[in-house]
């Protein structure tokens, strides 16, 4: 043991200002000397270890060498050796910017064949991890230093990515740029381009989010007119666009000739028997075709375009990788079929995808700054700021979109991602603003002017509607959830464009009779939120007689509903009944599908219904005492504030969104007064969701999926120890790799008999005294990559993760793996609280942590194991757990 005096105890003290401070005298001695590039000059040749010990003699005098961080310099700072000897810099092929991100699943295996037949060698970047780690510099962003072994410090398709470990490289290339910036003015200036990569990064995605939400918008709105019929001047028209000079509304097509039904396409009138079977059979016909072209395109190019994306979303921020995720062909895919699938007429709103749709967005340009493209943890900040891009361009709610991700989405949050989460949502509401696809002056959805206040005995039906909209929201999750589980683990699985054709041709056959059904959803709920003007004949809910009624002083005007109110209110209890089951079977049907506008739809009838009956009330008792003052000029009560307030409701009854749900609300109808109401329905919704059920929406579909996500909102309030999770238990063998005394055949056969995908490196078998800690991945690329290029390395080998070749070697050539062994791996010891271990998981971002007692290793413990026991502990099956 003088050998190795504990390290793990010294380094886990004074972890963070060893290597900083190695790396900077490292650098201060190698600047300006560079070092001549041999004949077997390759990253794993066994004499670079030795080849300038002389640069840390005054790091080492204390210790022995394998004590220490393996600070051995390969070539001076921005030069790199070349295969033949020659210096160049490498710049960043299309290849690199490429490798990231696939197609669809299908590709993924040929993920990274082309890295493997570069032959780049690397720049000092010591870290924590011993020798330099894969590509922690990055040349100011413009140019990347390839990695010492091709593909080291990427992760495999889902897996969780480690947060300490990207952030600690990003730490030490911003070091690095930091220091270069004194010797030149060009340095200067490229470190300057560095420092603004994330500003134009999120500017880019801003403007493409804009763009294509445009697109988005257009086309649905055209191909859903195409269902009713067709503008012959000009086909490319929707029914707005060709009506615009006759100001038609949705429910009078009788003023506007420039627009035709298909009946009189065919040389008929627009009313009459035949009419409505030819306009009915047309409707159910394009909703079909619609339904089956989205489905088709998702099942054959992009099967991970298909839902919200949300669920999914929040899982990749909180660092898994899904490859291919928010790839090219998912965003091409999720923008045509969501236009597609909204046109058919089927219950479901684009705004969730809208989100999937920016992140896609923001992962591609995020390979245009190997910044960000090639850091995990650093390119999950600008998905952050897409996300929020997304909802801004959705509803025309930036601040709102900017809350959404930091309250719904996100799970590591700093500072300056909030700021350019800002500036991201703004530029992509500017743009999409110059697009006016809302086609009127208002870059909001459904804006509303209501210039009558609220009075304080209206806070009880708003909290009655916040209550209501609880209760709904729960009983959908719960409703959606189960037919989710039935559709997973049944046959109807093994049939999806069938499932979609069929809940389509439902859909179309029920909701064509009912005007309320039959019209765009969007177009619905404006009507519901809109107040009555006196003149107002072509809105059904406005069919008012007025009247003037004296109080003694002054007469009030007030308003009695005539027979198109009452027939409005039993046509909208039908729709109601009928939107909530459809968006039970639709939601989760593998075309892309949202959830915002059919919630706001449910929330919104809902609301209409009881403004009416609250307005009725005060027409019925106009001198309650908690009228009287009140009411002294008009009728105060406005139904169309009601219906904001119950969309916002069970908005936030589904998804338990609280501050980000009312900034929405605000900016989406334009009502800053009424901030108030919608403040109380979001507590009160939320308060009675929680109390029915724990999960919102996309927790629940998380769960469901099986997703590694560790919730950060949750408490753990359960009192075992670290002993009782971590594996292997007390009386089972931990598989080990020993620093010096296993071959190479022995590491491959301890890979191919267990699936772990780290192992713990210690002194000795007897001695299982910590030294680091080594992943799968790295290993099999390591061995793979010495195997075929370093003569005389086989299966004989000694493997070894130390810094010194032992004095009698007779056999083979050792094969040096210090530099991927990670030096300071966090570990805890087998007396640690689990709430202690749950919090550094969350907090921390770790993939796992290493249980010891005395220093001795004891076992691991993973994010899978902690998430699987906080499972057991609330009495949840352990098994849902299904990925790393």
């Amino acid at each position: 043991m003088d050998k190795f005096p504990l390290k793990g105890n010294r380094e886990a003290a004074a972890e963070g200002n060893n290597y900083i401070t190695a790396y900077q005298t490292v650098m201060k001695k190698s600047n300006g000397h560079s070092i001549g590039a041999g004949d077997g000059d390759h990253p794993l040749a066994p004499h670079l270890q030795q080849s300038y010990a002389a640069a840390t003699t005054s790091l080492t005098a204390a210790t022995d060498d394998e004590d220490m961080i393996d600070i051995t310099p390969r070539s001076s700072p921005g030069e790199l050796i070349g295969g033949a000897g020659s210096y160049h810099r490498e710049t960043v092929t299309e290849s690199d910017t490429e490798r990231d991100f696939v197609p669809n699943h299908r590709t993924m295996h040929h993920h990274h064949h082309h890295q493997q037949h570069q032959h780049h060698q690397h720049v000092p970047t010591h870290t924590a991890f011993g020798d330099p780690m894969d590509g922690a510099l990055s040349f100011y962003g413009s140019s990347d230093v390839q990695d010492d072994i091709p593909g080291i410090g990427q992760y495999e398709d889902f897996h969780t990515i480690d947060w300490q470990r990207d952030i600690a490289r990003d730490r030490m290339r911003h070091r690095y740029i930091v220091k270069k910036r004194q010797d030149s003015f060009w340095d200067l200036i490229k470190g300057s381009i560095d420092a603004g990569s994330g500003w134009l990064c999120v500017l880019l995605v801003g403007i493409a989010a804009g763009c294509v939400a445009g697109m988005v918008d257009i086309g649905a709105s055209w191909m859903s007119d195409l269902k009713h019929g067709i503008c012959p001047p000009a086909f490319w028209f929707n029914r707005e666009q060709c009506c615009y000079p006759a100001k038609q509304s949705v429910f009078e097509e009788g003023n506007c000739s420039t627009w035709k039904t298909w009946p009189e396409i065919f040389g008929l009138s627009r009313n009459g028997t035949l009419p409505y079977m030819i306009s009915y059979t047309w409707y159910i016909l394009w909703a079909l075709l619609f339904a089956s072209l989205s489905a088709s395109l998702v099942r054959m190019f992009a099967p991970y375009a298909c839902g919200s994306g949300i669920p999914e979303i929040k899982t990749i921020l909180s660092g898994f990788i899904i490859r291919g995720y928010l790839g090219k062909w998912t965003l091409l895919i999720k923008s045509v079929g969501l236009m597609l699938s909204v046109s058919a007429g089927l219950t479901l709103g684009k705004e969730g995808p809208m989100v999937h749709i920016a992140s896609c967005i923001g992962n591609i340009f995020s390979h245009l700054f190997p910044k960000y493209g090639r850091n995990e943890a650093k390119k999950r900040e600008i998905l952050s700021a897409a996300s929020a891009a997304g909802v801004s361009v959705a509803f025309g709610a930036p601040i709102g979109g900017v809350l959404f991700s930091l309250e719904e989405v996100s799970y590591y949050f700093p500072l300056k991602t909030l700021w350019r989460s800002f500036f991201c949502a703004l530029i992509a509401a500017f743009v999409l603003r110059s697009l006016t696809p809302f086609g009127n002056e208002h870059s909001v959805l459904f804006f509303v002017e209501y210039n009558k206040p609220w009075i304080f005995f209206e806070l009880i039906p708003f909290v009655f509607l916040g209550i209501m909209g609880g209760v709904i929201g729960t009983f959908f999750i719960k409703a959606n959830l189960w037919w989710c589980r039935y559709r997973k683990f049944s046959k109807l699985g093994q049939y999806p464009v069938s499932e979609v054709l069929f809940v389509t041709l439902v859909t179309a056959i029920i909701c064509y009779p009912n005007p309320f059904t039959r019209m765009n959803m969007n177009e619905l709920i404006f009507l519901l939120v809109s107040k009555c003007s006196p003149g107002d004949l072509t809105n059904p809910l406005c069919d008012y007689k007025r009247m003037n009624i004296s109080t003694g002083a002054s007469f009030i005007e007030v308003t009695e509903p005539g027979p198109g109110v009452y027939r409005s209110i039993w046509l909208l209890v039908v729709t109601f009944i009928l939107k909530l089951a459809l968006t039970i079977f639709t939601f989760g049907i593998k075309v892309p599908s949202g959830l915002f506008i059919p919630s706001l739809l449910l929330g919104a009838i809902m609301g209409r219904i009881v403004g009416i009956g609250v307005e009725q009330f005060a027409y019925s008792y106009p001198n309650i005492w908690f009228f009287t003052g009140e009411c002294a000029d008009s009728n105060l009560i406005t139904p169309g504030l009601y219906a904001v307030v119950g969309a916002a409701a069970v908005l936030g009854g589904v998804t338990r969104m609280t501050v980000s749900l009312v900034v929405i609300m605000f900016e989406l109808t334009g009502g800053v007064r009424y901030i108030v109401p919608l403040m109380a329905a979001a507590m009160a919704s939320k308060w009675v969701g929680d109390a029915l059920g724990r999960q919102g929406i996309y927790d629940a579909h998380i769960a469901l999926n099986g997703y590694p996500f560790l919730d950060s909102k949750e408490e753990f309030a359960h009192t075992t120890l670290a002993a009782d999770v971590m594996q292997p238990k007390r009386n089972e063998t931990l598989n080990v790799i020993t620093q010096d005394s296993m071959t190479v055949d022995d590491v491959e056969n301890m890979l191919k008999e267990t699936e772990h995908n780290g192992y713990p490196v210690v002194v000795s078998r007897e001695n299982q005294y910590l030294v680091g800690f080594v992943l799968r991945r790295d290993l099999n690329l390591a061995i793979g990559n010495a195997k075929r290029l370093i003569d005389g390395i086989n299966s004989n080998s000694i493997v070894l993760f130390t810094s010194t070749t032992p004095t009698q070697n007779l056999g083979p050539p050792p094969l040096k793996l210090k530099k991927i062994l990670d030096m300071a791996p966090i570990t805890v010891t087998d007396q640690t609280p689990m709430e202690t271990v749950v919090d550094m998981f969350r907090k921390l971002g770790l993939r796992q942590t290493l249980v010891t007692h005395n220093g001795r290793l004891l076992g691991v413990i993973t994010k899978k194991d902690v998430l699987r026991h906080v499972k057991q502990m609330d009495n949840e099956d352990p098994n849902t757990v299904l990925f790393n």
